[in-house]
C-alpha cells in the first residue's frame, strides 16, 4: 500500500493528479513540490485573457489555498526539485530529501531563451505568472512598440493582446510561414490575414540578429538588416521539458521523460505526465504534447495507474489544442500535418473553415478556425474514432 506520494510540479497535470488521488480514496501523505512560489495556476490564459485584463489573477488559479488544505496536501513551493534518488526513493528539494513510495513527475516545460538576448530590461519570455505580470504592466503603461519573436500560438496570442492595448506590434518568424510546427501552411493563412487585418505586422522568413539598447531594449535588428523600434520584446520560440534535475537519476530521458503507454517511467512507482513526458502514441510514434487537455487527462490517468498498477490502463488520448485571437478560435485535434486534406466547410481563402487531415487510410487530424463549432466537434469525433478516410470524405484521395 502506498503511504507517501510526492508530485513534483505545480502544473495542470500535477494538480489534476493530486485531486484524482484523493478522489480515488488515497489517504496517505501527499506532497506537492513546485519551483514557482505562486499557488498553482492555469498557464493557458497568461497569453490571452490575463494580458488583456479579461481575467484577473484569482481566476487563473487552479485551486484556492483552502482547497489544497482540504485535500491534505503539503505544499512545498518556491524551491525546485534538484535531484532524484531512485535507490533511496527520495526527491532532493533544497536542503531537504523528501521520501516517497510513489512519485508523479509533472514539471512541465521551460521557454527556450536564446543566448545573448536577455541582458536588457524589457525582453521577456512568457511561461510564468510573474512574466505575464511584467508583460501586462509594460503593455498597459506607456506606449511601447512591441516585437514578438516567434509566430506560434503563444506569439500570436501575445500580438493580439498587444493590439488590444492599442500598441504597435511586429511579429518576427524565422520560418517561411507562421504556425509551422502546429499546422499545414494553408491552414495558417486565414490566421495571418486576421492579424494583418488588425494592423499586426507579420514578417516571415527572417530571424533576429541582435537585440539592441543600453540598459533597456530599444531596437531589434533582423538578419536581413531591418531595424525595428522595440520598447518591449517577447520571445516565444519554443519550449524544452523541465527535466534537467533528473540527469543522472537513472530514468530514461529523450526530450522528456520516457514512459510506457500507462505513463510509467523506467522505474517502478514513478510516473511522468504533461509537457515533461514522452509517451507512445497509439499511432505508433513517441510524442511529447504541450497542451492543457493532454496534461489534465494524463494527470488523472497516471494517478489512477499509480494507485493500482495491476489494473493500469494505457493513456490513448488524442491531442487537442485551441487558441483564441481577436475573438476567433483556432482548434486542432490529432495532427494538423496529415498528407491528405479535405475541407468540410470553408477553406484557406475564406475567413473560417473546418478541415480533416488524413494519411490516406484514416482520419488522423482535424482543424477549425472561426465559426462552425458543431462541425468541428463532429470532425473531432472522426479523429477519435480513426474513421476511414473514404467514409469521412466521400473520396479516396
Amino acid at each position: 500500500m502506498l503511504s507517501n506520494i510526492v508530485v513534483v510540479g505545480g502544473s495542470v497535470a500535477g494538480v489534476q493528479a493530486l485531486e484524482t488521488l484523493r478522489a480515488a480514496g488515497y489517504d496517505g501523505r501527499l506532497t506537492l513540490v513546485g519551483a514557482d512560489p505562486e499557488l498553482p495556476y492555469n498557464p493557458t490564459p497568461l497569453s490571452k485573457e490575463l494580458l488583456t485584463g479579461e481575467m484577473d489573477e484569482d481566476e487563473v488559479r487552479l485551486l484556492p489555498e483552502e482547497d489544497f488544505d482540504d485535500l491534505g496536501v503539503d505544499l512545498q513551493l518556491g524551491t525546485p526539485a534538484q535531484a532524484l534518488d531512485l535507490v533511496g526513493r527520495k526527491v532532493e528539494v533544497g536542503s531537504a530529501r523528501l521520501p516517497f513510495d510513489g512519485l508523479i513527475i509533472a514539471t512541465g516545460s521551460a521557454a527556450v531563451r536564446p543566448r545573448g538576448w536577455f541582458g536588457l530590461e524589457g525582453v521577456h519570455t512568457l511561461r510564468t505568472l510573474e512574466e505575464a505580470r511584467r508583460i501586462k504592466q509594460a503593455m498597459s503603461g506607456g506606449r511601447p512598440s512591441v516585437v514578438v519573436v516567434g509566430a506560434g500560438f503563444i506569439g500570436l496570442e501575445i500580438a493580439a493582446a498587444a493590439r488590444h492595448h492599442g500598441l504597435e506590434v511586429t511579429v518576427v518568424e524565422a520560418a517561411a510561414v507562421p504556425l509551422q510546427r502546429a499546422v499545414r501552411a494553408e491552414l495558417a493563412q486565414p490566421v495571418v490575414r486576421l492579424h494583418r487585418d488588425h494592423a499586426v505586422r507579420v514578417l516571415c522568413g527572417v530571424g533576429v540578429a541582435r537585440i539592441l539598447g543600453s540598459d533597456r531594449v530599444d531596437k531589434v535588428e533582423l538578419t536581413d538588416g531591418t531595424v525595428l523600434d522595440a520598447g518591449l520584446v517577447v520571445v516565444g520560440v519554443g519550449a524544452r521539458p523541465a527535466t534537467g534535475w533528473l540527469a543522472g537519476s537513472g530514468l530514461a530521458l529523450d526530450d522528456g521523460v520516457i514512459t510506457d503507454a500507462t505513463l510509467r517511467t523506467t522505474a517502478p512507482g514513478v510516473y511522468a505526465v504533461g509537457d515533461a513526458a514522452r509517451w507512445p502514441h497509439p499511432g505508433g510514434d513517441s510524442v511529447r504534447v504541450e497542451h492543457w487537455t493532454n496534461a489534465r487527462e494524463q494527470g488523472r490517468r497516471a494517478a489512477l495507474n499509480l494507485l493500482d498498477p495491476q489494473a493500469a490502463e494505457p493513456y490513448n488520448g488524442v491531442p487537442y489544442v485551441w487558441s483564441d485571437q481577436f475573438g476567433q478560435r483556432f482548434q486542432s485535434a490529432g495532427t494538423a500535418h496529415g498528407e491528405h486534406l479535405h475541407f468540410l466547410s470553408g477553406g484557406p481563402e475564406e475567413e473560417t473553415y473546418v478541415a480533416l487531415l488524413g494519411d490516406g487510410v484514416k482520419v488522423i487530424g482535424a482543424a477549425g478556425f472561426g465559426g462552425h463549432p458543431r462541425q468541428f466537434t463532429k470532425a473531432r469525433r472522426l479523429v477519435n474514432a480513426g474513421t476511414p478516410w473514404p467514409e469521412a470524405t466521400g473520396h479516396n484521395q
